[in-house]
């Protein structure tokens, strides 16, 4: 990998990303009654996209916001204002990445609109989004944030709905914990406008939507697990080498499982919850590749799993796949709406790196003298890869992410020597099942933790 590509500005990204702050700013203290200096927030997203589609629409919910008398349709135009400018700073990091990498980028497509009008959930979820934007995050109060439950509770048994379901179950979650927003010392501007926008977004009409681009029949060779953990929620992301069975180029996929949590189940326990859901979880445990017949697959690589189209097939090892398979596969394309520098996750093999630590404490691997912070943090204790490994480390399977204004590694697996041997650590590695003591203790205790939880809520139904 050409490291050195990372290295240098990106040209209008500092630009972008100071439009998107100053509004950020102004949903701090809320779009009822903006003071006059945080106006330029909403009026520098309207001069940000003045030569776009969304020029007049945008000019004129920044009017209204300034003024005060934004109604939900402008709300809607502000967030698609600054998705579409996280979206060119997206764009402009992955070309970067591209020529780091070297490799192929699928063919973009450009999803059709739903039409119709939006549900009345859609409509409820619009209107609880806009109440949030008007009083501003330090304006938030117990009141107003439990106004999302009853419109998630009516969205979950609609698979079609949720998706926006459980963002704003996430959302909400999130900021009752910090009510009241008036005593915040620290707010998470850009993570909460984050949310604030998608879940505008995707109130509209067939935004939700998983545009598949046909269906995949061939072998599923893994690289990693990406386990990402919330309060309520969990997921488990395979990123693989998809070689299609026609002999056309192999191709980069993932394939995702998210089950809700309770908060009591944590560490390698949270596999118990993963994997009844998804075969693919006990072959990455165990190192082995999946055969795939007609597996449906959207346009930017997502398989959509379903396990009675995928059996089991050879062992195969992540890193064999790594040095071969990698380097000659296009990487998937990305759709508009999860166009955004937090969601760059780009599968990437490094080797001969030597790993220290700068100023700070921070773990980097310098690459052909150029320095990558490593992000250790995101190393889940669900599985047998610890900072420590990935710092005595010579070879690494990683996500290469862009955060806090550079690129970084994220530690999927990692080749150490041990007694003139090579041992792989996988993030991944106990998906399957585990014989480490470690990890049989997390699973008996998440296995406990479950049944208790069983039987209270049966006891509670039988009430």
């Amino acid at each position: 990998m050409r490291a050195d590509l990372l290295a240098g500005p990106v040209p209008g990204l500092d630009e972008a990303l100071a439009a998107v702050d100053a509004f950020d700013r102004t949903l701090v203290e809320g779009l009822s009654r903006p003071r006059p200096e945080l106006s330029a927030g909403p009026a520098g997203l309207a001069r940000a996209v003045a030569g776009s589609p969304l020029a007049d629409r945008v000019a004129e919910a920044a009017g209204k916001a300034v003024a005060g008398a934004a109604g939900e349709d402008h709300f809607v135009a502000l967030a698609a204002a600054r998705t579409a400018l996280l979206g060119s700073v997206h764009d402009a990091l992955t070309t970067r990445v591209g020529e780091a990498t070297g490799r192929p980028r699928g063919e973009e497509t450009v999803p059709h609109p739903g039409g119709g009008q939006a549900a009345n959930l859609h409509l409820a979820a619009r209107s609880w989004l806009a109440d949030l934007a008007r009083s501003g995050w330090q304006g938030i109060d117990h009141d107003l944030v439990s106004g999302a439950a009853p419109v998630v509770s009516a969205m979950l048994p609609d698979p079609a709905m949720r998706r926006l379901a459980t963002l704003l179950d996430g959302f909400a979650v999130e900021l009752a914990a910090s009510c009241p927003g008036a005593s915040l010392e620290r707010v998470p501007a850009r993570r909460w406008a984050d949310l604030w926008s998608r879940g505008m977004l995707l109130t509209l009409p067939g935004a939700a939507a998983l545009p598949l681009s046909g269906t995949a029949t061939g072998r599923l060779l893994p690289l990693g697990v990406d386990l990402q953990e919330h309060a309520t929620a969990v997921q488990a992301q395979v990123h693989a080498v998809f070689e299609p069975a026609d002999g056309t180029a192999p191709r980069l996929v993932r394939a995702g499982v998210s089950v809700p949590k309770p908060d009591t189940v944590v560490g390698a326990g949270l596999w118990q919850l993963l994997r009844p859901h998804m075969s693919l979880l006990a072959a990455v445990g165990d190192g082995c590749s999946m055969d795939l017949t007609d597996m449906p697959v959207t346009a930017d690589g997502d398989l959509v799993w379903d396990d009675g189209q995928a059996r089991r097939g050879d062992p195969a090892d992540a890193f064999a796949t790594a040095r071969v398979a990698l380097p000659a596969a296009t990487d998937a394309a990305t759709v508009p709406l999860d166009r955004h520098p937090a969601r760059i996750a780009v599968p990437v093999f490094l080797e001969g790196y030597e790993a220290g630590t700068d100023d700070d404490g921070t773990l980097t691997f310098t690459v052909a003298g150029h320095a990558l912070p490593v992000d250790t943090d995101r190393i889940p204790a669900a599985g047998p890869l610890t900072p420590e490994a990935v710092a005595a480390s010579g070879a690494c399977i990683a996500l290469l992410r862009w955060d806090a204004g550079t690129y970084r590694v994220q530690p999927l697996a990692v080749e150490r020597t041990v007694r003139k041997k090579a041992v792989a650590l996988h993030a991944g590695g106990w998906a399957g099942g585990t014989a480490d003591k470690a990890g049989v203790r997390a699973e008996k205790a998440a296995t406990d933790a479950v049944a208790v939880l069983r039987e209270r809520a049966g006891r509670l139904l039988r009430k």
